[in-house]
Order: C-alpha cells, then structure tokens, then sequence
C-alpha cells in the first residue's frame, strides 16, 4: 500500500512538472522567451592589478579568497591618505570589495562609474563602430550619468554582462535598522531602478519601504539596499525554472552580508522577490547571523523543505497576493525543474504575512498595501504589528 501512494505521489509530481513546462513555455510563446544568461562570478575587472600593487607596503587582500572580516581589518591599519590611493587606482576592485569601509565604496564606485562613461563615450564615436554600437554605448554612456547624480550612494557596480549595482537608501553607517532587497527575473543595471512598474524593481522597493519606515517610526536610523548583485533570469525560460543562477548568485550574496557585517552594519532583514526568493533559499544555510528575517514574496519556492532548513537563525516570512500569477505555477522540482514547496503553505513553516491589497506580481511594496505595511513593520523589529 505505501509503495502504491509513493507511486502516485511521483506520477503526481511528473504531471506537475509536466504542467510547469507548458506553462513556462507555452503561456511565454516558448523557450525562446527566456534566453540562456551566463552568470557573472568572481572579482570585478582590474584584479590582476590590484594584485601586483605593493605600493601599500604590504600584501592587498585578494577580493577572490579574502575574507570580509580580513578586508576589514587590512583597511582599518591603513591612514586615510592609503585608502584614497588605491581606491584611485584600483575603483573597480575596491568598489566592489566586501569589507571595505562603506564611504570609500562609494568613492570607488563614482570613479570607476566617470572612467566606464568616459569609455562609453569614446565608443560612441569610434571609427569602425556600427551605427547601432553607437547608439549602444551613447544608451550605456547616459546610464552612467544617471548613476552619478549627486546623492546617489552606489555600493557596488560591475559593468560586466547586463550590469550588477547595489545601491543605498538611507544612512548606512548610522542606520539601526536595515534592509536589502534580493531582486527577481529581468533585473539588471539598466533596469534597477526603471520608470516603468517602479515598485516591481529594487530601487522602487527600497525607497517605498524607507518612506513606511520613515512614516511609522520617525526616530529610527535606517536604510534600504537594492541589491541587483547576480545574474537574474531573462523571460520566463528554463533559467527561470532552474536553479542554475540562483546557485551562482548565492555566494555573492553571502559575501555581500558578510561585507557588511564586517563593517559593523546591523543585520538585515532580506526582502526577496520572485525568483530572488530562489537565491535566499539555497543561501540560507550559509548566512549564519547576517540576517534577521528573510520575507519571500511572489516566490516560485525556495529549493528548500521547510523554513527550518532555510536558515537555523533569520525568522522566514512568505506573502502571495492571490492575483500574483506565480501562484499558477506548480510547486515541484523534479530533475531540476521547479523550486519545490510553497513557501505560503502553512506545511512550509513560514510566518504568513497578509497581502490582500497587492496586486499582481510586483505591487507588494506599492504604498498603501497591506504587505508594505507588514514587510516595513518586520523591518523595524516590530513583530506584534505584523498581520
């Protein structure tokens, strides 16, 4: 009797899995829809430099096997006068260097933004440059520009691929409070922080959730990251009904927490959409106490049983509004397909977070929703508020 309802519990998961690749393929016009990204992994150009610069008198932390806690150490023997040195000759690497004090980050990351626009610019015009490589590099040129506006505060950048950014909302080094939002498919540099369906991105999420913050407790320090630090799917193909990406972006991820912790920031809580929900999964386990509470929102499952194998330490919070198409999806993963339970089940193990005025799949944080107000009072630590 058991094997005959272990034999059905499978052929109902092959249907199900079944019924995700037609509905990936099928409702997206096929596999075409989604195209096969190639991940960007390890340290930002120019590292081959940094690492034969002993212009510091001492060996520099390698950005590929150095720890945070070690990066942060390294900079705190260094004088102010050093740090400017090599962030100067080195914007890319200490740009984007988990550990390094945040302020010189920032520096880093404004030069490194001026030299790639200064790139750009000079292939707008090249001899030999197509009339479209033109109007590519003036688009990409422009970009930069927008990314350079005074009082942006840019924490990482990596122009590689489609662009990685991280960029903060707030007072960081003051903040008691904070947050980092973990993006889903079709983010990337040029569209972070886009005009179109604004709260559907991390910079409208971030900003939304600071300005509740703000609303609901005045005299708390804080700030929001939008974190676009991996390589997320394009369309709805098989990167996004795999885990290929999100195994790719969680070591990233882990460092950045890392980084930051090792800075002094507080834990944050990590609000992770759609497929960004995929990569807080399968980093879980690793993130030790960098994080307070993870909310997966709009999520297709997190590769992981339950909540208590997410993470031993950081509360899980799920929330799905019931007109998010990603409650379509069949929750299965079979031969890699699919990202396994449903984190909004109550046999997942989550803290159910009530999202009854959102809507669709990317209003979770549009102002005046109910998850907004839940997701800004989980931040804040203030759970008994939480519906």
């Amino acid at each position: 009797m058991s094997l005959l309802r272990a034999t059905t519990r499978r052929g109902r998961r092959a249907l199900a899995a079944t019924a995700l690749v037609v509905l990936v393929a099928g409702g997206t016009g096929g596999w075409a829809a989604g195209s096969a990204e190639t991940a960007v992994t390890g340290p930002a150009p120019g590292v081959a430099a940094w690492r034969a610069d002993h212009s510091a008198g001492v060996p520099l932390p390698d950005p590929a096997t150095a720890s945070p806690d070690g990066v942060a150490r390294f900079f705190d023997r260094l004088t102010a006068a050093q740090r400017h040195i090599l962030a100067v000759r080195h914007p890319l690497t200490v740009g984007n260097l988990d550990g390094a004090p945040i302020a010189l980050r920032y520096q880093a990351n404004s030069l490194a933004l001026r030299a790639e626009r200064g790139r750009q610019q000079a292939l707008s015009t090249a001899p030999g440059g197509t009339l479209e490589d033109h109007r590519a590099a003036r688009r990409a040129a422009d970009r930069y520009t927008e990314l350079l506006a005074p009082g942006r505060q840019i924490l990482a950048f990596d122009p590689r691929g489609r662009g990685q950014i991280a960029e903060v909302h707030g007072d960081l080094a003051e903040a008691v409070r904070t947050a980092v939002v973990v993006p889903g498919s079709d983010i990337d540099l040029t569209t972070f922080d886009r005009a179109r369906d604004p709260y559907g991105t991390p910079t409208g999420m971030a900003t939304s959730l600071r300005a509740r913050m703000a609303a609901d407790a005045p005299g708390v320090r804080t700030a929001v990251i939008a974190w676009t630090g991996y390589t997320t799917p394009v369309g709805l193909g098989p990167d996004a009904a795999t885990g290929r990406l999100a195994e790719a972006g969680v070591p990233r991820l882990v460092r950045f927490l890392s980084g930051l912790a090792a800075v002094g920031a507080p834990s944050p809580t990590l609000l992770c959409h759609s497929y960004g929900s995929v990569v807080c999964g399968l980093a879980g386990p690793a993130l030790g106490h960098t994080a307070r509470d993870l909310i997966v929102f709009g999520s297709p499952g997190m590769r992981r049983p339950s909540a208590a194998a997410v993470d031993a330490y950081a509360r899980v919070w799920a929330a799905r509004d019931a007109t998010d198409w990603i409650g379509d999806v069949p929750h299965v993963d079979v031969l890699g397909l699919g990202h396994g339970e449903d984190p909004t089940d109550p046999a997942f193990g989550a803290r159910r977070v009530s999202a009854i005025r959102a809507e669709g799949h990317t209003g979770y944080l549009a102002p005046g929703t109910d998850s907004l107000r839940n997701f800004a009072a989980i931040t804040l630590g203030r759970y008994t508020a939480v519906t």
